[in-house]
């Protein structure tokens, strides 16, 4: 079934009347999620695709029941508000589909939520899949696609580019596995939760044997995951592709919020760090299946 979204998730949507809110909705509920209703204040009543329209997430609550996840759709400067909104509802986990939000904004979400033990993908995820049973945001983009790139299987995967996010499910499937639950970890600088903060949820799914990251220079993600595996709280094969590790030391790659700073997040750093924890790291991403395949035979699940 993978981790955290599953047709059984109750979602409700934030700026479900807006362009890429109503877009992403239609989208959602064309996959099978349970989409249970959206929020636009001063639009209660309106119907967005089937979805009802209330003012705020606590009307949503007390109308229509609990909601497992809430996905943000509205512009950078609503942010603050929108994630307040739904953590002081009691949203368990909330997915910010947004961009370009004040930085100290970002920092204050992602405490606030903390605060509240709310959990917070992204901000700047594009969301997360479970195939054949429900997607949280807009990856995979549409039905097709969706059935397309991401077929049901063993391997969980986490993505730090949102365009990239269906490259290693599709290796995956070519190479013969499917994928248990795919996430974009989100593409700003600070993050309310990270790869590290997510791998031992794979290592509690009896439906993931494996996970495999598609990972970028800068950030510290990688190597947080390696001390993640060091500590034994992951034991599951993890192979890692790092794409950039070509590119010379000092040159910027991948997204301009990736920082390379004391000694961590050089492609470099995060390869030896996988390593030495006891993961592997593929040359290209079409190794991955090729080592996934390797390191499963030999716990006698190949």
């Amino acid at each position: 079934m993978g981790i955290l979204v599953s047709r059984e998730t109750r979602v409700a949507v934030q700026g479900v009347t807006g362009r890429e809110g109503s877009v992403r909705t239609k989208y959602m509920k064309e996959y099978g999620t349970k989409v249970i209703a959206g929020v636009s204040p001063g639009k209660r009543g309106e119907n967005v695709h089937g979805v009802p329209v209330y003012n705020s997430m606590a009307e949503i609550i007390r109308e229509e029941g609990p909601v497992d996840f809430s996905v943000v759709f509205v512009p950078g400067r609503a942010l603050k508000n929108a994630v307040m909104e739904a953590a002081d509802a009691g949203v368990a986990n909330i997915i910010p589909c947004v961009e370009g939000a004040p930085v100290h904004d970002i920092m204050f979400v992602a405490a606030y939520c903390r605060l509240k033990g709310v959990r917070l993908l992204g901000p700047g995820s594009i969301g997360i899949i479970t195939p054949g049973e429900a997607v949280v945001g807009w990856l995979g983009g549409n039905v097709d696609w969706a059935n397309r790139f991401f077929e049901s299987g063993r391997i969980g995967v986490f993505s730090r580019s949102g365009g990239q996010s269906g490259t290693i499910p599709w290796v995956l499937r070519e190479g013969g596995f499917g994928v248990s639950t795919v996430i974009h970890t989100g593409t700003e600088s600070i993050l309310g939760t990270s790869m590290a903060d997510l791998l031992p949820l794979f290592e509690a799914d009896p439906q993931t044997d494996g996970v495999a990251v598609y990972a970028e220079i800068g950030g510290s993600q990688e190597e947080e995951c390696a001390e993640v595996i060091a500590a034994g709280l992951f034991t599951k094969p993890f192979v890692i592709y790092v794409a950039g590790a070509w590119a010379p030391e000092g040159q910027r790659f991948s997204h301009a919020s990736n920082i390379v700073e004391r000694g961590r997040g050089s492609a470099r750093s995060k390869m030896q760090a996988v390593t030495q924890a006891g993961g592997f790291v593929a040359e290209t991403p079409r190794d991955i299946p090729v080592i996934l395949r390797e390191k499963l035979k030999s716990r006698g699940l190949g």
